[in-house]
């Protein structure tokens, strides 16, 4: 077996994983039956990723802020702010689109048991009571506002404590940091099954009475990824923002399109973020962070179908009626990590503004179900891909800074 650990090593991890996707797109089109059993390679790596975020996301950040000695720089402020104006931005860019290629849907009675939250008071309870969580019961259950929250209370208190204390924190800092790269490493593996086993099982017929639909929400986010997150991290580092734009799409964005969970995906974004020789005690914060805030697919996603909907009921809409409702999507996508249904159950809290009744709301929230294989995928890579942007444009800015 050592040759061929010789050429695995040799040959890049992103470039395995485009095999595995090719791979996997091979298998469902020639072989679906074969393609649904190797679905659990697909399963067990999301698993593996699930299962070890919540550890990594306690233990760096806890670490982190244990070992953090005064004077050493960390950007973490300007970086919230990046994830706040990216969110709203994209909220912006989803109404402009939105009224420029109006999309309607076919409503007819659907399910509406599914449960939605009432307003943004509701949204923000959620969070507090997240916050407020046990540190148990938030790893169980990977509510990473609950354990970012414990982390921090935690490091706080640890940078008190004795150096052998922070020197086991650290060591257990550093295993942790060992098994996500093992995990990660089984990444090509793990496209391979979810890809063959997706469209082995759906494929994209479904989609096809949505093009327009989705043609607007994608291209949304194509454009937040291209040209409005580069503009803004022009603006932070002042120099050719696409290398390490397309960096990110492509080492971060991958995969998590194909594990549709930015909890998932913290794992690679962290170990991308220590790649790209970031900050330690930046990225195992922001990161995290970035996973439960930073949500600019999210907003787009509440936008795009909002206005779906209030398009096809035929209702006006202002411009101070729009700018309310892009604040109010970039708020409640910051929130939707905590929301069972992630974005999609926003939708008619957003739909409240425009007096569109909940029964109406939840036709929606269905047809948002309908395209979520590529809406949730895409969504994810988006937000995922721009934490790690993020944090670098802020630790490229602060080093230009310190340089002159």
């Amino acid at each position: 077996m050592t040759p061929v650990f010789h050429l695995l090593n040799r040959i890049s991890l992103v470039t395995q994983i485009m095999i595995g996707l090719l791979a996997g797109i091979a298998l469902a089109l020639l072989a679906p039956a074969v393609a649904l059993e190797v679905a659990l390679l697909g399963k067990v790596f999301v698993s593996a990723l699930k299962a070890v975020a919540p550890v990594v996301v306690f233990i760096l950040v806890m670490a982190s802020i244990a070992n953090h000695r005064q004077g050493q720089p960390t950007h973490i402020r300007p970086i919230l702010w990046l994830y706040l104006f990216g969110t709203f931005a994209a909220a912006v860019v989803a109404v402009g689109a939105s009224m420029l290629f109006p999309s309607t849907l076919a409503l007819s009675a659907s399910d509406a048991s599914l449960s939605a939250p009432g307003g943004i008071a509701e949204v923000l309870q959620n969070l507090l009571l997240s916050a407020v969580d046990n540190p148990i019961h938030a790893l169980l259950e990977a509510n990473f506002i609950g354990v970012l929250v414990w982390a921090i209370g935690l490091g706080v208190a640890l940078r008190h404590s004795s150096e052998t204390t922070r020197g086991v924190v650290d060591d257990l800092s550093r295993g942790v940091t060992l098994i996500v790269r093992v995990v990660i490493r089984f990444a090509p593996l793990g496209i391979f099954g979810l890809v063959s086993a997706t469209l082995a099982e759906s494929g994209f017929d479904a989609l096809l009475g949505y093009l327009h639909l989705l043609a607007v929400l994608l291209g949304c986010m194509l454009f937040v990824a291209l040209v409005m997150n580069p503009l803004i991290v022009f603006w932070k580092i002042r120099r050719n923002p696409y290398p390490l734009t397309l960096l990110c799409l492509r080492e971060s964005g991958i995969t998590a399109f194909f594990t549709r969970s930015s909890a998932a995906n913290i794992p690679v974004n962290l170990a991308l973020s220590e790649r790209l020789g970031l900050h330690e005690d930046t990225y195992s914060v922001s990161i995290p962070l970035g996973a439960t805030i930073n949500m600019a697919g999210a907003a787009i996603t509440i936008n795009v179908l909002t206005l779906a909907a209030v398009h096809t009921l035929g209702i006006a809409v202002d411009l101070p009626t729009a700018v309310l409702l892009s604040m109010v999507a970039a708020i409640c996508a910051c929130g939707a990590s905590g929301v069972a249904g992630g974005s999609l159950l926003l939708i008619p809290l957003a739909c409240s503004l425009f007096g569109i009744p909940s029964e109406v709301a939840m036709q929606v929230v269905a047809v948002g179900f309908i395209i979520g294989v590529l809406q949730d995928a895409a969504e994810t890579a988006l937000n995922s891909s721009t934490d790690v942007l993020f944090t670098a444009a802020a630790c490229l800015a602060e080093e230009r800074r310190a340089g002159q």
